[in-house]
């Protein structure tokens, strides 16, 4: 095992520094891509990617970025790969480290993926657990960066979450991970029932003592909105959970759907945004997607790359 080897499992532990320069990174090789002129940065060099979930995003701009930085994706699915069952995690973490340069690992339980950074010697990234989505919470915040309201920095910015933020609500931890390591100031929208964790509260609270960030947990919705810059929704019923569908639903509907009528009773110039696949007209509807002045949904979606 390598303890030198950064691995990308959480944005919570970056330094503020650190994510603002994987930011302006980004910037740069967006302009770049633009401009036709990509640096060759991952020439000879192969990433494999692992994939025990279906992804359309994730799997496009992986293997896109890495073709136009000079280097290789792999494709490795489960039903591909002795990925588990006739060999070890840790067997396959070593043997991918010995040929790839870097490895993309998609998986449900995020234990999984805590355990294959004990063996990988090559930097390991998450591209999505049942838990946080780290590469998505950067091209979240990049896009943000985008399209700054006017008069304000990316300290001064309100992020709002409205959905589910339990144990399942993948994409509000997410967003309270990197709202933490920027010092920025997180509003959580839910249901008591489905609200976020006392663990989770403190893990980011303890992040943003150091960054001097807030986080605010309510279920009053417009209490929540009236001030926000930005508004991220995420979907209210996850794989294997289909059998809460109706309580979810119950619970969701219609008070937190980012609908036009919420998105209103925010300021004028606040952007909605979602990580997508979105069920239209559930979470979010048609409408707030199809914004042509309110809504960031498929410029967030482009910036995976």
């Amino acid at each position: 095992m390598n303890k030198e080897v950064r691995h990308l499992t959480e944005n919570i532990y970056f330094s503020k520094q650190e994510m603002l320069d994987i930011l302006e990174l980004t910037r740069i090789l967006k302009e770049a891509y633009r401009a036709g002129c990509v640096p060759q940065l991952l020439k000879g060099a192969s990433l494999a990617m692992l994939f025990e979930e279906p992804s359309t995003r994730t799997r496009v701009s992986f293997e896109n970025a890495m073709h136009e930085l000079g280097g290789h994706a792999l494709f490795l699915a489960p039903e591909h790969i002795h990925f588990g069952s006739h060999e070890a995690l840790r067997d396959t973490a070593k043997i991918l480290s010995s040929m790839c340069a870097g490895i993309m690992f998609r998986t449900k339980e995020h234990e999984i993926i805590q355990n294959f950074t004990k063996y990988a010697t090559v930097p390991v990234l998450n591209a999505m657990t049942y838990y946080n989505h780290p590469t998505q919470g950067i091209c979240d915040v990049f896009t943000m960066t985008e399209h700054l309201p006017e008069g304000k920095k990316l300290e001064d910015l309100h992020i709002v979450f409205v959905g589910d933020s339990s144990d399942t609500g993948i994409m509000a931890m997410e967003t309270g991970h990197w709202c933490a390591t920027l010092g920025l100031r997180y509003t959580i929208a839910s249901p008591k029932r489905y609200s976020l964790m006392d663990s989770e509260i403190q893990k980011v609270q303890a992040k943003m003592k150091e960054t001097g960030g807030t986080l605010s947990v309510t279920d009053d919705i417009d209490e929540a909105v009236k001030d926000a810059d930005f508004i991220i929704p995420d979907v209210w019923v996850y794989y294997g959970y289909e059998d809460e569908e109706e309580d979810r639903m119950t619970a969701f509907m219609p008070k937190y759907q980012l609908n036009i009528e919420l998105l209103e009773k925010a300021p004028s110039h606040c952007k909605a945004l979602h990580c997508l696949p979105a069920n239209r007209d559930v979470e979010i509807t048609s409408e707030v997607m199809d914004h042509p002045t309110r809504s960031l949904v498929f410029q967030e979606a482009e910036n995976r790359l």
